[in-house]
């Protein structure tokens, strides 16, 4: 994956997709694959913002049963098992336990009803993936870290989860290799029309500050929350902002799904690289759009709602990191953001611009799909959806398991520990191999960074030279998310930006100016 921003001059491309999240990234590849000529910019750096900002779940969506969202859930179920059949290395499942309390606002029977349901919705997923039932003693056997007063019982269910920018980067690269011009740190400046419809646009190098005007028969928005700003987006989307705090481990490596007593919202505990996740927050929000930022009230609220539940309290002082962002979703009259649906829907502006509003990270490839279909529509093109059922860019070819059981064997004999080679082979797939070789070369590198998280430093440099990075918070925050799982201070920043250095051309005013970069953002995003 290498960025030039000059292959976007001189040529007339199919499709230009503005935006590089779960939904441009799917659309840029889905068209790549049908045979269209691609471009895909990107204003920051890919999945920047809201698509780095999810609680990394592949998911039907529980919750969503409660209003009757039955289309969406099913969707999503059907999303997530094929994702799981098509890249077990990019996602991977997860078990969720719900506890039922005396004074729980689900009880035992409905609880019963909703995840029976689920499962019917999944196409009847199997024991690995159904619900099933536990009594007190053998539910807070299984979470001993919750609070057993009042407890009467729970249940688990299966659902998965991923890494959300591992995800968008895969389908970036996939894109690429299907012949699609990719390029991040590259803002769109303003359309270009003739008679009243778009047929372009103009763009401009973000490291650089150069302009061009990229050519195009149809253009895709997929910008989210930028969307909004525009008078045309303010009557289309809303926007919910979500917080998700970054906490110690706990005991278990099941999740949580857990409903907040002080106004009846879900939240979840998720176990995350070493760590928990602990979020999220559902709130209407109207300030600035660049600068998300997690709020000492968003703390409070998460901390008390999670010590609801647990023996032992956390404070403020047990939060290693926060992050923050914003879904966007269709404009509702809805009172509550928790209210509103989920699903999405495209729009097709007066000038022919596209505009992609709302959707799931579970749900994106699907979308995409239909965003695509009306391309080529528009295009005259006759071309099916390539992506359904299809295997993952990075997923090995040879069977996995078999795959798996010696990529974990060299690792071991290379001195990975255990953790750190799962993680690494979830993060890479079959680009696996050529880390480990770099380790053979170099024994020093299967080391980990910290020794706290599964991150090990030929991880690093293989991010840095292969994975379009351009500044130190897109290989610390994104390409591998030490920075919110770690607080990190200048002495570790500067020990990471010099091990990088050579690889991203850095000299010494550099590598001063990206610590600072990381040191001065508020809020990690």
């Amino acid at each position: 994956m290498k960025r030039d921003f000059s292959l976007l001059a001189g040529r007339h491309f199919d499709l230009l997709v503005c935006g590089g999240g779960i939904y441009g990234a799917w659309t840029a590849y889905d068209a790549a694959l049908r045979g269209l000529s691609v471009a895909i910019v990107e204003q920051g750096d890919w999945a920047g913002a809201t698509s780095s900002a999810s609680s990394k779940l592949i998911h039907g969506g529980l919750r969503y049963l409660e209003s009757f969202d039955f289309k969406l859930v099913r969707k999503a179920l059907a999303e997530r098992q094929m994702l799981l059949a098509m890249a077990p290395h990019r996602v991977w499942p997860l078990r969720f336990g719900v506890p039922v309390y005396a004074d729980s606002r689900v009880g035992t029977l409905q609880l019963k009803a909703g995840l029976t349901l689920y499962d019917v919705l999944a196409g009847g997923p199997g024991p690995d993936m159904g619900h099933h039932h536990f009594d007190q003693k053998s539910f807070a056997e299984r979470f001993s870290f919750l609070d057993s007063d009042g407890l009467k019982g729970g249940f688990t269910y299966g659902d998965a989860q991923t890494d959300d920018v591992r995800l968008v980067l895969e389908l970036i690269s996939g894109a690429m290799h299907a012949g699609a011009v990719c390029v991040n740190y590259c803002k769109l400046t303003g359309f270009i029309e003739a008679h009243g419809q778009v047929c372009g646009a103009t763009v401009q190098d973000q490291l650089n500050h150069n302009n061009t005007q990229v050519l195009a028969r149809q253009i895709v928005n997929t910008t989210g929350q930028w969307i909004a700003a525009s008078g045309q987006g303010l009557e289309w989307c809303r926007l919910d902002k979500g917080v998700h705090l970054v906490m110690p481990a706990l005991p278990s490596d099941e999740a949580l799904l857990l409903t907040a007593r002080s106004d009846g919202r879900v939240f979840f505990m998720i176990p995350w690289y070493g760590r928990t996740l602990l979020g999220t927050t559902d709130a209407d929000y109207r300030g600035d759009l660049d600068h998300v930022a997690v709020e000492p009230e968003e703390v409070a609220y998460l901390l008390a709602e999670a010590n609801r539940y647990l023996k032992t309290a956390w404070t403020e002082k047990d939060v290693v990191g926060s992050y923050a962002g914003l879904r966007v979703m269709k404009r509702s009259d809805e009172a509550s953001p928790v209210d509103v649906s989920r699903d999405w829907e495209l729009k097709t502006a007066n000038n022919g611009v596209h505009y992609s509003i709302g959707g799931k990270l579970t749900s994106a490839r699907e979308d995409a799909s239909c965003i695509i279909d009306t391309v080529c529509a528009q295009l005259g093109v006759n071309a099916s959806c390539p992506t359904k059922g299809r295997k993952f860019p990075w997923m090995p070819e040879a069977n996995y398991s078999v795959w798996l059981d010696a990529a974990n064997t060299r690792a071991d004999e290379l001195g990975i520990d255990p953790e750190s080679a799962k993680w690494l082979i979830r993060r890479h797939g079959k680009r696996v191999g050529e880390i480990l070789c770099n380790i053979e070369n170099n024994r020093c590198l299967a080391e980990r960074i910290l020794p706290a998280l599964p991150f090990i430093r030929a991880d690093l440099l293989f991010c840095a030279r292969n994975e379009m990075a351009v500044h130190l918070d897109d290989l610390l925050r994104r390409r591998m998310p030490l920075l919110i799982l770690a607080k990190l201070d200048e002495i570790p920043l500067r020990r990471l930006a010099e091990t990088v250095a050579i690889t991203m051309g850095w000299d010494e005013a550099a590598i001063a100016s990206e610590i600072e970069s990381c040191r001065s953002a508020p809020c990690p995003r």
